[in-house]
């Protein structure tokens, strides 16, 4: 449901913090497949934090943080 409420209005910039961290493995592709399709078609930036770096490779673009300081 929460998915849902961030997309409805078709915003241009989405963040999600650990979308699958509550998920199992398959539906976390499943939503990662969801966000990507919405970035192709609807040209919808999403800013992603997560742990898993599974999800972070599947990105266009990574930056990571340690200390609280991007490398």
């Amino acid at each position: 449901m929460a998915v849902a409420r961030a997309l409805i209005n078709r915003p241009a910039i989405i963040f999600c913090d650990e979308p699958t961290g509550n998920l199992d493995s398959q539906t976390g592709k499943e939503i990662i497949g969801l966000l990507k399709e919405l970035n192709t078609q609807n040209k919808q930036t999403f800013v992603i934090v997560t742990h898993d770096e599974q999800i972070a490779r599947m990105s266009h673009r990574i930056i990571q943080m340690q200390d609280g300081r991007l490398k």
